[in-house]
C-alpha cells in the first residue's frame, strides 16, 4: 500500500506539473522622448519591470533631451564657453564600456551619446553632425516653438553655419577631469539622431541584467530584439511605406530580427510646406538647408540600435547614392532604401545582406 500511494501521489504531482501554465510574455509601455515606448518580454519570475524601465528612461533624458531646460544637454547649449562634466576621464571610460554603471556616474549618458555622435560624425563623412542644432530650431524641427519658416532668410542660414561643426567643440583635460570647450556661445548639440538607439540599448542592458533573454525594446519604431516572441519565433516588424498618407501598418517590406536591432529615418511624416516647397527635418551641415533627395526612408540593421539610429540619419543627408555606398563599405551593418524614381514610384534598394532578413 505504501509503494502504490507512493506512485499515485508521483501521478497526482506530474499531472499537477503539466497543468501549469508557461509564464506569460509581458509589456512595460509609457511615453518617452517626445514618443512611446514599448518593452515586451518574457520573464519566468513575472517580475513587473515598468518601474524600473521607465526610472531609467527618465535618467536618459534628464541628460540629452534638449526640450528639459535643467538637462545636461540643455545646459551645455547655454553654456558660454567651458563647460565642466564633472567627473574624471577614468570614471568615463568606466561607465562608458558598461552603460549598466550610467546611473552612478554624472553626465554619463551625455558622455556616452556625445562619443556615439563624434563616431557617427566620422564614419558618414560628416553627414551626421551633432552641432546642427542652431538650425533645426531656425527650420522650426528644435527645442524652440515649433513654427514653419514663412520665408527663407538665406544670409540668417549663413550665419548660424558658422556655429556648425563637431571641430567647433573640444574635449580638454583639466587634472584628470573630462571639461568641454567650444569656440563660441552659439555652438549648440542635438542628440535627437542617438537619443532612441541610445534608450533602446540602455533598457536592453538592463532586461539582460535582470536574466532576461526574451525581448523586443521598441521605441518610437526603432527596435532592438533578443531571443523569440510569443510565438516561439524570431521578432518581426514591418517597415513602413514612406508615403505621408500611408497607414502605420501599411509595410513595404516585413523583416526578421534574429537578435538584431533596426532603426529608420525618414522625411515623409516630419515635414512642413511652404510655398508648394517641401521642407524636411534633414539638415545640412554643409548648405544649412533641409536636403532635398530622393531618398524617402532609409533602414538599418546591427546588433546594437545606437549606431543604426545615427547612421539612418546620416543616409537621409547624404542621399540615395553615397548613402548606398557607404553603407555597402562600413562593417557590421547592413541597410534597405527606399526612395521615389523619376516616375515618382517607391523602389527598394538593399545591402547584399539584408535579403536574408526578408519574410515573403
Amino acid at each position: 500500500m505504501k509503494n502504490l500511494s507512493l506512485f499515485a501521489f508521483f501521478l497526482l504531482t506530474l499531472a499537477a506539473c503539466s497543468s501549469e501554465k508557461e509564464p506569460a510574455y509581458l509589456v512595460a509601455e509609457g511615453k518617452t522622448m517626445g514618443t512611446y515606448y514599448k518593452v515586451t518580454y518574457l520573464d519566468p519570475q513575472q517580475r513587473d519591470l515598468l518601474e524600473p524601465i521607465d526610472s531609467l528612461l527618465k535618467v536618459v533624458n534628464d541628460e540629452i533631451s534638449t526640450y528639459i531646460p535643467t538637462s545636461t544637454i540643455s545646459q551645455f547649449n547655454k553654456a558660454d564657453s567651458l563647460f565642466e562634466l564633472g567627473v574624471s576621464f577614468a570614471d568615463y571610460a568606466d561607465c562608458v564600456a558598461n552603460k549598466s554603471l550610467c546611473g552612478r556616474v554624472k553626465n554619463c549618458h551625455f558622455y556616452a551619446n556625445f562619443l556615439a555622435a563624434k563616431v557617427a560624425h566620422q564614419r558618414t563623412r560628416q553627414a551626421f553632425d551633432p552641432t546642427i542644432m542652431p538650425l533645426v530650431n531656425y527650420w522650426g524641427f528644435g527645442y524652440t516653438p515649433h513654427e514653419a519658416v514663412e520665408k527663407v532668410d538665406s544670409l540668417k542660414v549663413d550665419s548660424l553655419l558658422q556655429y556648425v561643426g563637431f571641430d567647433k567643440i573640444k574635449m580638454i583635460d583639466r587634472n584628470g577631469f573630462a571639461v568641454l570647450k567650444k569656440d563660441s556661445p552659439g555652438v549648440q548639440l542635438d542628440f535627437g539622431g542617438t537619443g532612441q538607439g541610445y534608450g533602446i540599448d540602455v533598457i536592453a542592458e538592463l532586461l539582460d541584467l535582470y536574466g532576461i533573454e526574451n525581448y523586443l525594446v521598441d521605441i518610437g519604431g526603432e527596435c532592438r530584439t533578443k531571443g523569440k516572441n510569443p510565438k516561439g519565433e524570431w521578432w518581426t516588424i514591418g517597415i513602413n511605406t514612406p508615403r505621408p498618407e500611408a497607414d502605420l501598418t501599411d509595410f513595404t517590406r516585413v523583416i526578421k530580427l534574429e537578435n538584431l536591432s533596426v532603426s529608420t529615418s525618414g522625411n515623409y511624416r516630419n515635414f512642413y510646406e511652404v510655398d508648394g516647397q517641401k521642407y524636411s527635418h534633414f539638415i545640412s551641415p554643409v548648405s544649412g538647408f533641409p536636403e532635398k533627395s530622393t531618398l524617402l526612408s532609409a533602414s538599418v540593421f546591427g546588433k546594437d540600435c545606437l549606431t543604426p539610429d545615427a547612421l539612418a540619419t546620416g543616409f537621409m543627408v547624404l542621399g540615395l547614392d553615397k548613402a548606398y555606398t557607404l553603407a555597402s563599405q562600413l562593417k557590421d551593418i547592413e541597410a534597405l532604401f527606399i526612395y521615389s524614381d523619376d516616375e515618382g514610384n517607391l523602389q527598394v534598394k538593399y545591402t547584399p545582406g539584408v535579403e536574408q532578413f526578408f519574410i515573403q
